[in-house]
């Protein structure tokens, strides 16, 4: 059996999601989906924007990467400077709305995904996430806490 080479590299990892996303599904469906895919086209231009890419973004969630830590928390905060980023605060509730993790860690590329225990990290890192809010691992926080208040 041939072993294959992957492609490793250090990025930003932003995995994001909906909380309470299964609950709002089963009281209306349709407002659900209108809204959540109103939010992904939403994170989809602030990522872009903030000079990251989305990587996937199956169901509730998506996942992006960053070449920078700064420009990672600046998109998950919702850049109050932005536009895009007011209309995706004004959407959020408090009991529900959408938790951002970020993490600098190691993955391995595969094509235009990402894998490894870099995102596995940013995507644990939900239960500390509070609706609404960011949380971010130490290793994003060493390379922010002097740069952005």
């Amino acid at each position: 059996m041939a072993t294959q080479e992957f492609k490793r590299k250090l990025t930003t990892i932003l995995s994001a999601d909906v909380k309470g996303y299964s609950r709002l599904m089963g009281e209306d469906e349709e407002w659900t989906l209108r809204t959540l895919n109103a939010y992904k086209e939403v994170m989809g231009s602030l990522i872009q924007q903030h000079r990251g890419r989305v990587v996937s973004a199956p169901g509730d969630s998506v996942l992006a990467e960053f070449a920078s830590v700064v420009d990672a928390v600046q998109c998950g905060s919702g850049d109050s400077t932005s536009a895009q980023g007011k209309e995706r605060r004004a959407a959020r509730e408090p009991e529900d709305g959408v938790s951002d993790r970020i993490n600098l860690g190691d993955v391995m590329e595969e094509g235009d995904s990402i894998y490894g225990d870099g995102v596995n990290i940013a995507a644990r890192l939900e239960g500390l996430a509070e609706a609404g809010g960011i949380c971010i691992s130490e290793s994003a926080y060493q390379q922010i806490e002097n740069k952005l208040p």
